[in-house]
């Protein structure tokens, strides 16, 4: 199956095309991301546009880059991302995979507007144990930095931090240590997904709706 990769520029969606790429049954010939217009940066995530170029060139992939408005009313999103998904079925492809780990309605939101599309939803992190899915990430080499969190969650002064042993012993007990419930939000900066690390920095943390985010910048 010619498959492409939803790609948020955090750790789910760059482990899952470390575990796509074992798969013989499938290639993986793209990823595809969604930019926030008013600020140039991946929605939710903050992570500037050329470091997800930066991602997709160490991934050896193309990058389709999704403009979209913000705010962004979901049928502008459906509208958006239901014309891409029609274009990439004429080009022949026929899957698309989704970092989800156990949400159970995001998956039935993307099934449900997958179905006679001609692509195929893949889940290839489906259910596994976040806790140990956390720490073969980081057996792996995975690399990732804390780009955004909700300080209703997280304690603020981690906005920034990279994602590691002593991160996780500091997240409050009820934090999924994978944030599948938003609790922050990462950018993947090396990792066997990469033919090269990327190297970054931190910047200025800000706070905006709610949210605060850490600006990361390429470091030379």
């Amino acid at each position: 199956m010619q498959t492409l990769l939803s790609w948020s520029s955090g750790k789910d969606s760059a482990w899952a095309l470390h575990v796509l790429r074992q798969r013989s049954d499938l290639t993986v010939v793209g990823l595809v991301t969604t930019i926030n217009t008013a600020f140039d940066r991946v929605a939710m995530h903050g992570v500037r546009r050329s470091l997800v170029q930066a991602q997709a060139d160490a991934a050896g992939l193309p990058l389709h880059v999704l403009p979209i408005p913000h705010p962004c009313p979901n049928e502008a999103y459906e509208r958006i991302m239901g014309k891409f998904v029609a274009e990439q079925v004429e080009r022949g492809i026929t899957a698309i995979a989704f970092g989800d780990l156990y949400l159970e309605e995001v998956r039935r939101y993307r099934e449900d507007k997958l179905t006679g599309t001609g692509l195929t939803p893949i889940f290839p992190l489906w259910q596994i144990p976040t806790r140990a899915l956390v720490r073969d990430m980081l057996a792996g080499g995975l690399t990732a930095y804390v780009t955004c969190l909700d300080p209703r969650k997280v304690p603020e002064r981690l906005a920034g931090r990279q994602l590691d042993k002593d991160f996780l012993a500091e997240l409050p007990s009820d934090v999924d240590p994978c944030a599948e419930n938003g609790e922050f939000h990462t950018f993947a900066a090396a990792g066997p997904m990469f033919a090269r690390p990327l190297a970054v920095k931190t910047g200025d943390v800000v706070k905006r709706d709610g949210f605060v985010f850490c600006d990361l910048v390429a470091s030379d």
